[in-house]
């Protein structure tokens, strides 16, 4: 009997795993984080995001368009690219917001570069920095309450009954401002001595509202989303639900997210107190760890395959870097978050990273000149 065999060229094993499956699969990581902002902020984020989505598509389709190549929106980079800015803006930002962050992420930060796989730094943090950029007070100031009351797990009667009549500036801090925010603006003694004509108030006033942010009740706050900030970013116990997903099915492993968090923890613990008040409090890395783009950036961002290193000792030394600037640029730069900064400085380093981290060949014999 005659038996024919094909001979084909490798590789011989496939699975599921695509780019389409791989994008899609994180966008649907992402919707507990949007039912969450839904939950917290009403219809107005879901609104958002389908801009940032749609607009991002249309943005890549254009150009695609344009160069005459093949139009690949159905993949769903595009959309999960404009979700993710949409999830870096409020929740009641104006309707153009997502939608110009969204046109510049998929121009300048994917497609000048030649498209899915070819860019240089996250496209969505692009997209984001440009806007923090051109409208810095629509994305840093003016946060929206929650539907629950809270601001910023900080309650004005909590720290004083009577300090919008004693100290309207604090008041105004603890009542429209994220954590971040907060703690970047007690550690300006300027703003302190502003409060009042009392120096000695001014202090216990800025140490209540210390305290209050490091309690329980606030970090429960924070862990839920009952808080200020942007929409996607506000619930860490939605991004933990979408990232535990991400891991389970193998698309992200768990060195960048672990160790950028780490990292973070840490250096917020030795450094990150407010100079002038009590630095001790154990609780001040969790508020840090919950508040602002961290979870998102961790899990979400740094992770993206084109932009991370591709050895396992490489995406340990990325993720530190990014927790480090990410440390220096909220207790000593002119931002109270800096996730999206260290990130994109971290991506720009990535190349020199897999070039040091990669190993040789085996049996490479090494060429001397």
């Amino acid at each position: 009997m005659e038996h024919k065999y094909i001979v084909t060229p490798a590789p011989h094993l496939h699975d599921r795993t695509s780019v389409p499956w791989v994008m899609w699969q994180v966008i649907i990581a992402l919707l507990p984080a949007l039912a969450a902002a839904v939950y917290f902020f009403g219809w107005h984020s879901l609104y958002l995001t389908l801009l940032g989505a749609f607009a991002a598509m249309a943005t890549e389709a254009l150009i695609q368009k344009f160069r005459k190549i093949p139009v690949t929106i159905a993949d769903g980079s595009a959309f999960l690219t404009g979700m993710l800015v949409a999830y870096n803006v409020d929740a009641n930002a104006p309707w153009w917001f997502p939608v110009v962050g969204a046109i510049v992420a998929i121009g300048i930060g994917k497609q000048v570069f030649g498209g899915l796989g070819h860019n240089v730094v996250n496209p969505a943090l692009l997209g984001r920095a440009f806007l923090l950029a051109s409208w810095p007070t629509l994305i840093t100031s003016g946060w929206s309450h929650t539907k629950l009351g809270a601001i910023n797990g900080i309650q004005a009667d909590m720290v004083l009954p009577n300090l919008k009549a004693i100290a309207p500036k604090a008041y105004t801090l603890v009542t429209s401002a994220t954590p971040l925010n907060v703690i970047k603006t007690l550690r300006d003694t300027t703003f302190i001595s502003s409060m009042t004509s009392n120096p000695v108030q001014n202090h216990d006033i800025a140490n209540n509202i210390y305290q209050q942010l490091c309690n329980l009740t606030a970090i429960k706050d924070l862990f839920w989303g009952n808080i200020g900030g942007c929409l996607g970013e506000v619930s860490a116990f939605a991004l933990l639900i979408g990232a535990a997903y991400l891991i389970y099915l193998n698309i992200i492993e768990w060195r960048i997210p672990v160790f950028y968090l780490g990292t973070v923890f840490v250096l917020t613990l030795l450094f990150g107190g407010v100079s002038g008040l009590d630095s001790s409090y154990m609780m001040l890395p969790l508020v840090s760890m919950f508040s602002g783009g961290l979870m998102l950036g961790a899990f979400f961002m740094a992770t993206d395959y084109t932009t991370s290193p591709i050895t396992k000792t490489g995406r340990i030394i990325f993720a530190i870097g990014c927790g480090i600037f990410t440390v220096v640029i909220r207790t000593r730069g002119g931002f109270p978050e800096g996730v999206c900064y260290s990130i994109l400085i971290m991506n720009i380093f990535t190349p020199l990273i897999d070039r040091f981290t990669i190993p040789r060949a085996f049996g490479e014999v090494k060429k001397h000149v």
